[in-house]
């Protein structure tokens, strides 16, 4: 089977993806690869500068940095448990299951299980260890750690101090070629201060003098300079400016992904990496094939979802006045060869979702929380989205009815054409939600009628292509919604065979 995604008849798109990051792992040198994951519970990306942190503002310098979103109920709330099982598995808190900060055995982790615990099983030469100030991390007692009893070593320090010491030691003496720290101290101080406070900012002083702890521990290894070093950090959820988390609000879906080493292109990626990454991208670095059930992406690796071409093109809110006005994340623009169509559509409504438009999660989450857009995680960067829920929240006639409708795609020869796309869909009332295929302009064939909710499920239509045509075009339609839910449909693809 050949696989295209449908960017491909998009003019202009290879240039477009020439200025992002290749997926780049590591370098064809002999040194054998290290990979120290550093996680900061709790952590803020945009508290790092404010603070005094030359540590993580060195990798940040010298890596790629950005800021990541989470979830939010009724996935799982913002907690750590779910945090850290969605960053050390590489999947979203519908696989994992794990969904609070108290999981016993009633998870996937036996079938999602930790990176660590993966490379250990494709490669059980390689060294691997765990360190973490929080018990359920690395302790069994109480259930399943995240990350299993397959690790060669496992610490559960008293505090950040006896977890730093404890975990800088091994790295100088062993240097595992996989390893996990985990400190707790900047997430105590959201807690008992708030993320706005100066007491937030000292404790990630504090936290970056541990993180220096640990780099200079690698760099003091005899055998350093022969070996290659990939340094992640990340969070497993953020902090409200008065303290605390699980819920929906910005501050507290926020996490962040630095990366640095051998071959990393330093900068803020064009396209924002997902806390899934990271699993993906330890997988990478030491040759083990990524599982296909997998969310994540190796860190660095180009985009090719035709959407994404419109990054340039998001502005500003219109109607949506909760939204910050320094929040560009939306527009009416489409990729090239890409069409809409609001023939059927009322009048009036919320001017950013009137019809399909493109958005980023950072503005399309915020029109209001709680709704369950959180949860759109297979997305990532620009999707397009149907909302006649948002659209209807302005004096409107009339009802929700839109196409969005992909450029001509060839298919001649060929026999099937399998259709490939995120889709994120509530259904209420009489809205319906189809995809239909036209072959060389002909009658459009319905492929797809959603009959209740898809919930960030990744969708795979299997179409019979007809002898003798040349070219199928894809429409995506949400019609017969008056203030119903909506649709977000992301990276469409075609495979041709």
């Amino acid at each position: 089977m050949r696989r295209t995604t449908l960017s491909a008849v998009v003019v202009g798109l290879a240039a477009f993806v020439g200025t992002l990051a290749a997926p780049t792992v590591g370098h064809a040198a002999a040194h054998p690869q290290k990979v120290l994951f550093i996680g900061i519970d709790g952590l803020l990306f945009d508290k790092i500068a404010p603070a005094d942190a030359p540590t993580l503002d060195g990798l940040i310098a010298s890596g790629s940095a950005a800021k990541t979103t989470l979830y939010a109920n009724p996935m799982a709330p913002t907690l750590s448990g779910p945090g850290w099982a969605t960053l050390a598995t590489g999947t979203w808190p519908d696989k994992h299951r794990v969904l609070s900060n108290s999981w016993g055995t009633t998870t996937n982790l036996a079938t999602y299980p930790d990176f660590l615990t993966r490379l250990e099983q494709a490669k059980p030469g390689l060294s691997t260890f765990a360190a973490a100030t929080w018990d359920p991390l690395v302790d069994d007692s109480a259930g399943k750690a995240i990350f299993s009893g397959s690790v060669d070593l496992r610490v559960n320090g008293a505090n950040d101090t006896d977890t730093t010491d404890r975990a800088a030691a091994r790295l100088r003496d062993v240097g595992p070629d996989a390893s996990v720290v985990v400190l707790d101290d900047v997430d105590a101080a959201g807690h008992s201060c708030g993320a706005a406070s100066t007491c937030y900012l000292n404790a990630i002083a504090t936290t970056d003098r541990r993180v220096k702890q640990l780099i200079d521990a690698v760099k003091a290894r005899p055998t350093y300079a022969d070996e290659d070093w990939t340094y992640l950090v990340s969070a497993d959820h953020g902090h409200t400016d008065a303290g605390g988390h699980g819920g929906a609000t910005p501050p507290e879906r926020s996490s962040l992904i630095i990366r640095t080493g051998p071959g990393v292109t330093p900068g803020t990626p064009a396209v924002a990496p997902k806390n899934v990454d990271v699993a993906a991208t330890v997988l990478a670095l030491h040759g083990v094939a990524i599982p296909a059930a997998l969310d994540g992406k190796v860190l660095g690796t180009a985009t090719d979802d035709p959407f994404d071409t419109l990054i340039g093109a998001l502005g500003a809110r219109v109607d949506e006045t909760g939204i910050p006005a320094s929040v560009r994340g939306w527009t009416k623009a489409t990729p090239a060869g890409w069409s809409i169509d609001n023939t059927g559509l009322g009048t009036g409504g919320v001017s950013e979702w009137r019809g399909w438009s493109f958005a980023t999660d950072e503005f399309w989450t915020r029109t209001e929380t709680g709704q369950s857009r959180e949860t759109n995680v297979r997305a990532r960067g620009v999707f397009a989205v149907a909302d006649s829920d948002e659209w209807a929240d302005k004096s409107y006639s009339g009802s929700f009815n839109s196409s969005l409708t992909s450029p001509a795609y060839p298919v001649a020869g060929k026999s099937t054409a399998t259709i490939g796309f995120s889709s994120h869909y509530r259904k209420e009332g009489n809205e319906t939600a189809t995809v239909s295929v036209s072959f060389d302009g002909g009658a459009a064939r319905t492929v797809l009628t959603s009959t209740g909710d898809a919930i960030a499920k990744i969708e795979s239509l299997r179409v019979a292509v007809p002898a003798g045509a040349a070219k199928m075009t894809v429409t995506w339609r949400l019609a017969g919604g008056v203030n119903n839910w909506y649709w977000a449909v992301d990276a469409p693809t075609i495979a041709t065979a």
